[in-house]
């Protein structure tokens, strides 16, 4: 799982860093807010209750962890 820790941690970040759409829109979350703490926050909030196409559920640790392995 890339240096996930889990199925669905791993599956949330394919998602976010692999849709070219939701990539650019958590590459803006990111550069409106403070922490990454913050833009996990923020994704959270316009994502809701969503899941991935497959059908793993975005959590706020599944995109605060996907936001860890990002070097943006």
């Amino acid at each position: 799982m890339n240096g996930h820790k889990n199925w669905n941690h791993w599956n949330v970040s394919l998602w976010l860093f692999n849709d070219e759409g939701l990539y650019r829109w958590m590459r803006s979350c990111v550069r409106v807010t403070s922490t990454k703490d913050d833009a996990a926050r923020r994704i959270m909030e316009s994502l809701g209750e969503q899941e991935t196409p497959d059908g793993a559920p975005y959590t706020y640790t599944s995109v605060r962890a996907a936001l860890a392995h990002w070097e943006g």
